[in-house]
């Protein structure tokens, strides 16, 4: 499969290539961290050190980046300071905005990834990515795609047209796990009219358990842990 690329040569290239949506509704907006040479080279760095292959992963997908994670690195659920810290990755992004206001997906999700072994096994297993790749915004806030019908429904081709386009990346196509209970509702939707995967695994998202869970945190960091070490084992 794909002899003549890897997985990371498909990956930069799709993210390097993306432009912004259009006929979004009035005050929302994307942001594409893209178009920045320091996140190509990020991306090239990224996807050089942990994808130069073509076994197939398992993706995990949430709903749409977060302004101070990859709204700023264009790497899925990774601020500045996690690029650096848990990916060796050094960069000249401002950490100012995260440090101030620390993305919470972030940080859990490389508590997954420590618990796993570190970036380089977490990566060989699994593709960490959104249902829309680009970071929304709106009133200078985080915006979701399906925060109101009309940006659901301006966004939702596109959508479809970017998972398409990164299952081609390689993708392990019996199963999806899906970040966030009412993201579920859309990948299951978007499942069924497309049949990108045989089965969808849903967890809460990290932002809602740092959030409103932080107590019961270890209890979540075993659930992903036994979820996605099942996934892998199967």
């Amino acid at each position: 499969m794909h002899s003549e690329s890897t997985f990371a040569d498909r990956a930069i290239t799709f993210y390097e290539n993306l432009q912004e949506p259009t006929g979004l509704p009035a005050g929302v907006s994307a942001l594409n961290p893209y178009r920045e040479p320091e996140v190509q080279r990020i991306g090239r760095e990224f996807y050089g050190k942990f994808f130069t292959d073509n076994r197939p992963r398992v993706f995990i997908t949430g709903i749409n980046p977060g302004r101070f994670g990859a709204g700023v690195t264009g790497i899925s659920f990774t601020t500045p300071q996690n690029l650096s810290r848990y990916c060796g990755i050094a960069n000249t992004l401002s950490p100012i905005a995260s440090a101030n206001r620390p993305e919470l997906s972030s940080r859990f999700i490389y508590q997954i990834v420590e618990a796993f072994g570190g970036a380089e096994s977490f990566y060989s297993q699994f593709f960490l990515t959104s249902l829309y790749p680009l970071a929304l915004v709106k009133d200078g806030k985080n915006y979701n795609f399906y925060d109101d019908k009309a940006t659901t429904k301006a966004l939702w081709p596109v959508i479809a047209d970017s998972v398409r386009q990164q299952l081609q990346f390689g993708a392990k196509r019996d199963i999806v796990i899906c970040l966030g209970r009412k993201n579920e509702q859309f990948v299951k939707r978007l499942n069924d009219e497309n049949g990108f995967f045989d089965q969808v695994i849903s967890l809460d998202h990290p932002r809602y358990i740092l959030q409103y869970k932080s107590k019961a945190i270890n209890m979540y960091i075993e659930q992903y842990i036994s979820v996605l070490g099942g996934v892998i084992s199967l």
